[in-house]
């Protein structure tokens, strides 16, 4: 039975109604109370200009995709050969993987981050191993500095990163392999020729996924990170706390709502390639 347009739209009301209020309103409020601080049009243009023209905002905006684009690059490098893996996983290892890769999800973020400080702390757990095998011969700084960072928020991501590729990866079918090995090529050349470019589509997504939630990454940054790696959206905060700049705030919230947008748009297209292949 079809659903005349009208039934199907009252049936999503609720869930757009519920995305309206709790996203689109608070935004708009934000940004309508920051503006009109500034009052006339010539000031909210030269509060622009000074807000992006600041070293502090540019050299952030370095930090966050130069960071965002080390993480993703790292999550791909350890999740593809995870995904790869979990794929052909069957049974009871099928059902370790994925827990192991789930479970984190059902503890905040912020005590994830705190059992890291722990372990990457100079009196950590992992400080201890390099000592004890002669690797260093001092604690190794591993906190408050952009390696604390990238490895906090690489274990964050990474889930992100494997449940997309493992979604692409089980739509590959295993005849197409065995076709391949069947004509004589050898692991390596049916991997590069056949098995990557099936599931190029979900790298590609997952990379984007990972970059647009990296960009956007406060929690993390903010408790292992140092004074040379503030990202855009601690310095939001701290210019709406410790500064009660709102407008300069404001400006820095579009930029990087306008960079979202146009990442998510391009995912938009991305996963339609799903259809394509049969997802």
């Amino acid at each position: 039975m079809k659903l005349d347009p009208l039934a199907s739209l009252l049936l999503i009301l609720p869930a757009i109604a519920l995305l309206v209020l709790v996203f689109l309103v608070p935004i708009g409020w934000f940004l309508w109370a920051s503006f009109a601080e500034l009052g006339s049009f010539a000031d909210i243009v030269a509060e622009t200009r000074a807000t992006l023209g600041s070293g502090a905002v540019a050299g952030a905006i370095v930090n966050t995709n130069l960071i965002a684009l080390e993480v993703t690059l790292l999550v791909l490098l350890i999740g593809y050969p995870l995904a790869y893996v979990l794929s052909r996983a069957r049974g009871l290892a099928f059902t370790l993987i994925l827990i192991c890769i789930v479970l984190p999800y059902f503890t905040s973020v912020i005590v994830r981050t705190y059992a890291w400080m722990v372990l990457l702390g100079r009196n950590g757990l992992i400080n201890q191993i390099l000592l004890g095998l002669g690797l260093a011969g001092a604690p190794v700084d591993l906190l408050y500095n952009r390696t604390g960072v990238v490895i906090g928020m690489t274990y964050v991501l990474l889930p992100y990163m494997v449940l997309t590729l493992y979604a692409a990866m089980k739509a590959v079918d295993p005849r197409l392999l065995q076709a391949a090995e069947g004509m004589g090529a050898g692991p390596l050349r049916v991997f590069l020729k056949v098995f990557l470019p099936l599931t190029l589509h979900g790298v590609i997504a997952g990379v984007l996924i990972v970059f647009i939630l990296g960009i956007g990454f406060f929690v993390t940054p903010a408790l292992m990170g140092g004074p040379g790696d503030i990202m855009i959206a601690t310095l939001i905060e701290r210019e709406i706390e410790l500064t009660q700049n709102w407008p300069g705030a404001a400006m820095m919230t579009l930029v990087l709502l306008a960079v979202t947008l146009v990442l998510y748009a391009l995912y938009s297209r991305v996963a339609d390639l799903r259809k394509g292949f049969g997802a």
